[in-house]
């Protein structure tokens, strides 16, 4: 059963990123920039952390 929420769910989400990017493809474009920028800020905090860990924690 849970098999079946989870597929219904990623059929949602594909179809809505298709109808976003087909009704408006630079507001989607805009969506994918600003993920990527929230990714690039994440993986850059892990960076600075591991980077204050290797160190000392100083």
């Amino acid at each position: 059963m849970a098999v079946n929420a989870k597929k219904v769910v990623v059929y949602v989400l594909v179809v809505f990123a298709l109808y976003l990017i087909i009704t408006d493809p630079a507001k989607a474009a805009d969506y994918v920039q600003i993920g990527f920028e929230g990714i690039s800020d994440a993986a850059k905090a892990v960076g600075d952390f591991m980077t204050w860990l290797a160190n000392g924690g100083k």
